[in-house]
């Protein structure tokens, strides 16, 4: 009888969670080989060969050149983003950096990680890659989540199984034995 009874508080408490996990593997699934310190990004940071790659370099006031042992030197404009193809002969399994360099100053470089990967499951070569992650009608898309954002979730999801936990133990105080 008691199992019966904790049962409904357990599921509750598991289907509060189930938000927050989903979001940050979500978040962890979309993320990018960025340098969140410098605003670069490499877009996707696994790739097949013959695929393109979205560069971004919001980390430069001014345009920005990218350039990697497995693609052709790419001019990314300021604000914006640029495709680059990957070579067809790249081998799979092998990491490669990408170097930007924001010509503001010679001395405004960023490097960050690209792997090539296998070419089964992999985007069509030429596809379009979304830079920025999907955008829902509510304004930024899963690789704009704030930490503030994520806290507040996990507070709420941690409310409401305390607040359930709370419930269950006064009804069972004032059950008659």
């Amino acid at each position: 009888m008691r199992v019966i009874g904790v049962a409904p508080v357990a599921l509750l408490g598991a289907a509060a969670l189930v938000p927050t996990v989903a979001a940050a593997s979500a978040y962890a699934a979309t993320s990018t080989g960025a340098s969140s310190a410098t605003g670069y990004t490499v877009t996707p940071s696994v790739i097949a060969p013959g695929s393109q790659v979205v560069l971004a370099a919001r980390g430069c006031s001014t345009t920005a050149t990218a350039g990697s042992g497995v693609f052709d030197t790419v001019t990314i404009p300021r604000g914006g983003t640029a495709a680059a193809t990957v070579d067809r002969d790249a081998r799979p399994g092998t990491a490669y950096e990408v170097t930007f360099i924001c010509n503001t100053s010679p001395d405004s470089t960023a490097k960050v990680g690209l792997t090539v990967g296998k070419a089964s499951g992999a985007p069509t070569p030429g596809a379009p890659v979304a830079p920025a992650g999907v955008q829902g009608p509510l304004g930024d898309g899963v690789d704009r989540t704030r930490a503030a954002e994520v806290a507040a979730g996990t507070a709420l999801a941690v409310v409401t199984a305390t607040a359930a936990i709370h419930v269950v133990r006064l009804r069972k105080g004032s059950r008659p034995h």
